[in-house]
């Protein structure tokens, strides 16, 4: 037990100096205006889903950092600029820029050359289509759920600019502190419980063989599958030469990728989004989060998954 709470220990202070960084380092510049003054790039997507001028800052800051934007949209509710509801949707959309970015930093650059074109171009398109489908639902449930009146209310936040950094350095460690020790709270205590769980063998109790053989997968690919499910990275290294040599056709190396991707997801999401959504938002809207997030991504998989057998069968 002592070992688990070091271990929890080391991976909350390694990764909390980090949020530490981006936290100080955003508050700075938030202080200092420097969002509000390009917050215009994100402007119609915010003002098409009716979320609050706000957002589109935070939309801004999540192209770097997710979680920094969170943390802003988690602070904002906290002071009463936002409802929960705009905080939810903001949260939402401050996911969707990770897989443009990914794009260039992990599609292009690892999976395609892995996989090959089509299956690589494929699994990369599955990833993009995920965060437009989160996009086009933030702006539906925005124009559906929130009203004109109360985005123009909450939308302008005033933030009085100042010019000497060390000035909006004190302001931003008086601001970012609190909220700064309750996320490292509870990451502490998700992590511990997450690390308990594996460490019990819970989370890598999946069992991969009966789903594989109901949908046919060559039983060669089971061990890449099962690979795939704890490690993406390994599952694509261990599958792209079995492509390559004609041991599994493209078809179904996109049926394996698909399938793994239906277990892995649940099982990166309660590892890594659950920690950092319920810290920052706290744990009824963080589980939100994390169960409507990991669900879209489940679903589109789920219907390229069906449309792969439909083709296939």
């Amino acid at each position: 037990m002592l070992d688990l709470i070091l271990e929890t220990l080391d991976d909350t202070v390694s990764t909390m100096i980090t949020v530490f960084l981006m936290l100080f380092i955003t508050g700075i510049m938030t202080e200092m205006n420097v969002f509000q003054r390009v917050s215009f790039i994100a402007k119609p997507l915010v003002s098409i889903s009716r979320l609050p001028e706000a957002s589109a800052s935070s939309l801004v800051i999540s192209i770097g950092s997710a979680l920094a934007a969170n943390t802003m949209i988690a602070r904002l509710k906290e002071e009463g600029h936002l409802t929960e509801r705009q905080a939810f949707l903001s949260a939402i959309m401050n996911s969707v820029p990770v897989y443009f970015r990914e794009l260039f930093t992990y599609q292009l650059a690892f999976v395609i050359p892995v996989l090959g074109i089509f299956v690589g171009g494929v699994y990369a398109l599955v990833a993009i289509t995920t965060g437009l489908v989160k996009l086009i639902l933030v702006m539906i449930l925005g124009r559906a759920c929130l009203s004109d009146n109360l985005a123009q209310s909450s939308g302008s936040i005033e933030y009085h600019s100042d010019n000497n950094i060390i000035a909006a350095s004190i302001k931003s460690l008086r601001g970012q502190s609190r909220i700064f020790f309750r996320i490292a709270a509870l990451y502490f205590i998700m992590t511990f419980l997450v690390l308990y769980s594996s460490q019990r063998g819970i989370l890598q109790s999946l069992d991969v063989h009966p789903i594989a053989n109901l949908f046919m997968v060559p039983p060669d690919t089971v061990i890449p599958l099962t690979i795939y499910v704890a490690s993406p990275k390994a599952g694509i290294t261990l599958l792209g030469p079995m492509i390559q040599n004609g041991g599994i056709s493209e078809s179904k190396a996109l049926i394996v990728l698909m399938l793994g991707s239906l277990f892995m997801l649940p099982v990166y999401s309660i590892r890594s989004l659950m920690p950092n959504y319920t810290s920052v938002f706290g744990m009824r809207l963080g589980l939100s989060l994390v169960a409507v997030s990991t669900g879209i991504s489940v679903l589109v998989r789920l219907l390229v998954l069906i449309a792969l057998l439909m083709a296939t069968g």
